[in-house]
């Protein structure tokens, strides 16, 4: 996402700001829920609801100036030539394909995976799918990657058991903020 906003200041720098403000809200929503679901293991509806709309709103809108004011080749793969083209599909297909993965380890193990990561999964792969499948694959990878991480140490340091709860949002979090800063746009 970084090296993306290089490109759109010079193209267009109304998408420039949208997906500026769009990375601020995730961040802003990420230490949120973060916090949260480390307390209470809980992600608050009142949180993860209203941020499928911002990220909807302003990537979407970020495609749409681009369709509109943006040259060919401009910080999106087919250059925003078409408003409902790629770019603004790949969103949707991003939120709607990480929701429904996420909703299927729920219903093969539901004590492994709470509801509030399936939720948090959909506005995730917006964010990732912005930016194209391999951010929505590598963001997944690196959340299951931290997480097992995480309960080895747990484990090393006899600090939790093979039953414990772990709280999965920060890491599906941490891994979509790797794969955006991480990977080339």
């Amino acid at each position: 996402m970084i090296q993306r906003l290089g490109g759109l200041w010079e193209a267009a720098p109304f998408a420039f700001w949208l997906v500026l403000a769009a990375c601020a809200y995730f961040v802003v929503m990420a230490v949120r829920l973060t916090v949260i679901d480390v307390r209470h293991h809980l992600l608050p509806n009142r949180i993860v609801f209203p941020s499928y709309a911002v990220a909807g709103v302003l990537l979407l809108g970020a495609v749409a100036s681009l369709a509109v004011w943006g040259p060919a080749g401009a910080g999106v793969p087919d250059g925003g030539a078409q408003l409902f083209g790629v770019p603004a599909l790949r969103i949707a297909a991003g939120g709607a394909v990480l929701w429904l993965f996420y909703f299927v380890l729920r219903l093969v193990y539901p004590p492994g995976m709470g509801f509030g990561d399936v939720k948090l999964a959909g506005v995730l792969g917006m964010y990732l799918g912005y930016l194209g499948w391999p951010h929505v694959f590598a963001g997944t990878f690196a959340a299951f990657l931290l997480g097992g991480l995480w309960s080895i140490g747990l484990l090393a340091f006899r600090r939790g058991t093979l039953k414990s709860a772990i709280p999965f949002g920060p890491f599906m979090l941490a891994g979509a903020a790797a794969a955006m800063m991480l990977l080339p746009a």
